[in-house]
């Protein structure tokens, strides 16, 4: 996730406007089709990071922007969606002088003039691998497309992934590619689900929400919170801003949701109450620090989030 700055100064990754989301809200009940997503296996995900994690160590440690990393990470997840029958494509452009790589990929079968769209960020910070920023949330997203292709599910709508680069130079690569669609193109791209960071060491469960949505972001909200309704989680609501890649659709009029489980914030007593974990330390100490490895990423939060993003594309997607 990217670190916004003004005048020099870091503003904190999350400036929460938070509202409880009680467990048995009305507006939160699973949807039926959703009830049929797969449970997708934590371990896969773990396995997934544990490359991403190879991938960094062989290439000086991070898997950045404009570094070799990022694109042996392109060229890995690529090769893994190619075997499964995904129709994909790298798309290429310039930031700080250096290439960038945005990998598309789209599941043969549904309604091409109605698109459901899911991503995140592959870039990690020149300081560290980036497991937890984002190779949580890049691997959750793999592992769930590789569900639904697995699945012979019929989605009516057209499923398509992404993972972008240079994120965290200011969500260069999911604005480039937004940017690069005609109007025609982008009005096929109905909702845009957006995970980024969601295996934080000492979790929250934050699901995003602002005071100026597109129409439809509310209903993606609801489904979200719904998953962890069924599941007995509470949510907090955040406004995430343009902090991620999320921001490029929202802008194109594109209906947005996703969830995050925190970066440098601190985690307060009642938060600390409603989770577990440590109150008094950041949801995530290594943000954007050397120390984001796979030892960084708490289980329990990475197998939920995951669930969570399948649970919302089949309830959206079916």
């Amino acid at each position: 996730m990217k670190l916004r700055t003004f005048l020099g100064r870091s503003i904190p990754a999350l400036m929460i406007t938070s509202t409880l989301i009680a467990t048995g809200s009305a507006t939160a009940a699973p949807a039926p089709a959703a009830l049929a997503a797969p449970n997708i296996s934590v371990a896969a995900v773990q396995a997934d990071l544990a490359k991403l994690q190879s991938i960094a160590t062989a290439n000086g440690g991070n898997r950045a922007h404009g570094k070799p990393g990022h694109k042996a990470s392109v060229d890995w997840i690529k090769g893994k969606l190619d075997a499964a029958g995904f129709v994909t494509r790298i798309q290429t452009f310039t930031s700080s002088g250096a290439t960038g790589y945005n990998l598309i990929a789209d599941m043969p079968g549904g309604d091409a003039n109605n698109i459901l769209m899911t991503g995140g960020h592959l870039d990690s910070v020149p300081a560290g691998p980036g497991i937890n920023d984002n190779g949580s949330g890049s691997s959750s997203i793999l592992e769930v497309a590789l569900a639904a292709k697995a699945s012979g599910t019929a989605f009516t709508k057209h499923l398509r992934f992404g993972w972008w680069g240079a994120e965290e130079l200011g969500l260069v690569g999911s604005t480039f590619y937004v940017n690069s669609l005609s109007t025609t193109e982008k009005s096929k791209i109905k909702t845009y689900l957006n995970f980024d960071m969601t295996g934080s060491p000492n979790p929250g469960y934050f699901v995003y929400a602002g005071a100026s949505q597109p129409t439809g972001s509310v209903a993606v909200q609801q489904t979200l919170t719904g998953y962890f309704t069924s599941i007995g989680v509470q949510t907090e609501l955040t406004e995430v801003g343009g902090r991620s890649d999320h921001a490029a659709f929202a802008r194109a009029g594109i209906a947005t949701g996703g969830t995050f489980s925190g970066a440098e914030v601190i985690k307060t007593a009642a938060q600390a109450t409603k989770w577990g974990g440590t109150s008094g330390v950041a949801f995530d100490r290594c943000y954007h620090r050397s120390c984001d490895t796979t030892a960084n990423i708490n289980a329990t939060s990475l197998d939920r989030q995951a669930d969570a993003i399948a649970y919302t594309v089949w309830a959206l997607g079916v």
